[in-house]
């Protein structure tokens, strides 16, 4: 038995924006997909990955149904004409390809800011679902829990995971060591285009008492709030409002400075306020940190963190790939093996036969403690021969000469006229 893991590709690497979110599938449609894949090719083994930087479908087939399951996804879009989409898709058709893609894909060696631990949950998320949906079966099983025992050893072996890579998430993790000594901070998000959604997106972990988002156009921060479960707050009133926070990050690409000294003019005695502003040109005036008890930090400084960090996350890729390397060539014993189980279990049953045959000429005059010693010496004797083709087998598997080892076997026991076959 040949193992054909595969995997089709849409990401950042070969589609912009514009046609990434047009294929992007909230968890519903992975699920309808994935039922959908499964109901019309028959296969038993798939997961589909969707985030707003890729959307994935990894699989296990012999046959190549790439374009079929491309024309599915569309589909379930609402997208009927899919020929121009078939050459967009990176394609990968070799077992091992698809493997390392998943590997890298999971570590966040393919995502744009590198190490990126999003994806990491991001997989397990589509895993579960997939196991849910009873698609997951020996092999992604197998797989899933080898990548997610390569990510703890790159998490304990290595520094690729320390710091903040992201300019967003930075900013995010800094708000929330600034406030951590103090009782029930509120925090304002202003703006959100990418950079804002992104902060606001990583602040709402309940580190805050109160997190509000603010932008010039209202619905955006309304719907955004929606699924975060926080408040909003009209643009119109930073000016009266803004002295209220503990801490306010700004994203907002403006030509002048929105909010101004004036505005936390009137911060009481003692209180501390803090201003991230990650915007060029700079949103908040840099005058506000001359007022008392506000501490104001740029996007330079956060983005020298990043930097900081992104070096260190590249110095520690190399390791990273040999971890992922030492981890495929685990799986790939494991899958060797697992394709030498249909011949094991032929040849069970075969010598199996034998024996029960041979046993019935005899046990026709034996009593019943001899007939009971016979079955016992008899077993016995077949798992000890047994014994050896099986450790010949594995041991051909790693030198990856089972091919031949399965052949010999299945000529000297003619195992191919067995009727019990074996799936794995």
């Amino acid at each position: 038995m040949q193992l054909l893991f595969k995997a089709l590709s849409l990401s950042y690497e070969n589609a912009n924006v514009e046609w990434r979110e047009k294929v992007y599938l909230s968890t519903e449609s992975c699920a309808n997909l994935s039922r959908r894949i499964q109901e019309v090719l028959d296969l038993e083994e798939v997961l589909v990955l969707s985030t707003c930087n890729r959307t994935e479908v990894y699989y296990v087939s012999d046959e190549d149904v790439a374009d079929k399951i491309i024309t599915l996804l569309l589909n379930e879009k609402g997208i009927f004409s899919v020929e121009e989409w078939f050459p967009r898709f990176l394609r990968f058709d070799a077992h091992t390809d698809a493997l390392a893609h998943l590997f890298e894909v999971s570590m966040g060696l393919r995502s744009q800011v590198i190490g990126d631990l999003q994806i990491s949950n991001q997989v397990k998320k589509a895993y579960s679902m997939a196991a849910e949906l009873k698609l997951a079966g020996p092999i992604m099983h197998r797989l899933l829990h080898t990548i997610f025992h390569a990510n703890k050893r790159v998490q304990q072996e290595t520094a690729y995971r320390d710091g903040a890579a992201s300019v967003s998430y930075a900013a995010a993790q800094l708000a929330k060591d600034l406030v951590a000594m103090i009782s029930e901070p509120s925090i304002l998000v202003i703006g959100m285009g990418e950079m804002g959604e992104d902060v606001a997106r990583n602040l709402a972990d309940g580190k805050f008492a109160k997190v509000v988002l603010m932008n010039r156009s209202p619905e955006k921060a309304k719907t955004l709030a929606a699924e975060l479960g926080v408040e909003t707050l009209p643009f119109e009133s930073l000016s009266e409002v803004a002295q209220q926070f503990t801490a306010i990050v700004s994203a907002v690409s403006t030509e002048e400075p929105i909010l101004t000294s004036k505005m936390l003019s009137n911060t009481k005695q003692f209180e501390q306020h803090f201003m991230i502003d990650l915007s060029l040109p700079r949103s908040i005036d840099p005058s506000v940190e001359e007022l008392s008890g506000v501490l104001m930090y740029s996007i330079d400084e956060i983005q020298a963190k990043t930097d900081e960090t992104l070096k260190k996350r590249l110095k520690a890729a190399d390791r990273v790939r040999e971890i992922i390397a030492e981890e495929m060539a685990g799986f790939g014993n494991w899958s060797m093996e697992l394709s030498i189980s249909p011949t094991i279990q032929k040849l069970k049953e075969a010598l199996e036969q034998i024996r029960k045959d041979e046993l019935a000429r005899y046990l026709k005059n034996a009593n019943d403690e001899e007939s009971k010693l016979l079955e016992k010496a008899t077993t016995g004797m077949m798992n000890k021969i047994m014994k050896l083709p099986v450790l010949q087998l594995k041991a051909a598997c790693k030198r990856g000469e089972q091919e031949t080892l399965i052949g010999l076997l299945n000529d000297l026991f003619d195992l191919e006229k067995e009727k019990t076959t074996t799936k794995a």
